[in-house]
């Protein structure tokens, strides 16, 4: 390999991350975890402290650190709950403070889905202070780290009111979510890793608003011609399965011959079972909507 030749100190290590985070991407879209937390751990590896606090280069932190919490977001995406809340927090919330807010984030979700409020709750706060201390040049691609937490923000408090039972709330919230994702600036692959719609119309599936949630569905997938073509998802395994199960639940006929079979491509391509698009949502449903 190359590093083998050449080292990490240059600037070939930010194009082997922006590789290794496309892949992660592409295998989270896939519904494949074992890629996927094989190439973030890959990121975790290569960003060392020595790598991000070189001497006379401050933009390697600057602008690579927060490649080191993509971690976290294959086992958000995942819901790997247990092991979100087992992992270590980085060593040094100063050098990593992109990761530090992330891990917070993770770990408020990851709690909540399990119902630790009062962890959940600490976590939240946790969160909010270490966005605080986060400098302002940080970046992540063409957007400021700040601004794409923001959208983890909404996130976490949807999930949290949400699994407290306050519904209305919880969908403001992931409304909210989706709105700051679609405005950021854009980038490939985009700066968060998990789309909110997938959260939001898993969670409105559950609580029987099927209208809405098809609507989110198909808004992801590009079906309906309401958001821009690079923020599209198309045939990606969670909103199929998300949009099939609504199309069930009100009986259409003609598109969910369509849907059905895309759907069972792209389980064929999963290395885990798809139960909902978002693994927030404790009632999956399994048996109505995976068409086996």
């Amino acid at each position: 390999m190359y590093v083998d030749y050449a080292g990490a100190f240059n600037f070939n290590t930010t194009a082997r991350c922006h590789d290794l985070h496309l892949m992660m991407y592409d295998c989270m879209f896939l519904g494949q975890f074992k890629p996927a937390m094989a190439a973030a751990e890959q990121m975790c590896a290569t960003l060392s402290k020595d790598v991000l606090s070189v001497k006379g280069r401050p933009q390697l932190a600057i602008t690579m650190e927060g490649y080191y919490s993509m971690k976290m977001h294959v086992l958000v995406r995942f819901g790997r709950w247990q092991e979100i809340i087992d992992t270590p927090m980085p060593d040094d919330p100063v050098l990593y403070c992109v990761s530090t807010a992330v891990h917070h984030y993770a770990k408020g979700v990851a709690h909540a889905a399990l119902k630790n409020f009062d962890a959940a709750e600490l976590e939240r706060r946790s969160f909010y202070a270490a966005v605080e201390r986060i400098p302002d040049n940080r970046k992540f691609f063409n957007n400021t780290a700040r601004s794409t937490l923001s959208v983890g923000e909404m996130m976490l408090n949807g999930e949290l009111e949400y699994h407290k039972g306050n519904y209305a709330l919880a969908f403001e919230y992931l409304r909210e979510s989706v709105q700051r994702d679609d405005n950021l600036e854009y980038t490939e692959p985009w700066a968060w890793m998990h789309p909110p719609r997938h959260a939001l119309a898993a969670l409105l599936a559950e609580q029987k608003h099927f209208d809405e949630a098809e609507d989110v569905y198909r808004t992801d997938l590009g079906l309906n011609g309401k958001l821009q073509r690079c923020a599209h998802h198309p045939r990606n395994v969670w909103a199929l399965h998300g949009l099939v199960e609504c199309l069930r639940q009100r009986g259409e006929s003609d598109d969910l011959l369509i849907y059905e079979e895309q759907l069972r491509i792209a389980l064929a391509k999963t290395d885990v079972p798809v139960t909902s698009s978002c693994l927030c949502r404790a009632d999956t449903a399994t048996s109505a909507c995976c068409g086996s």
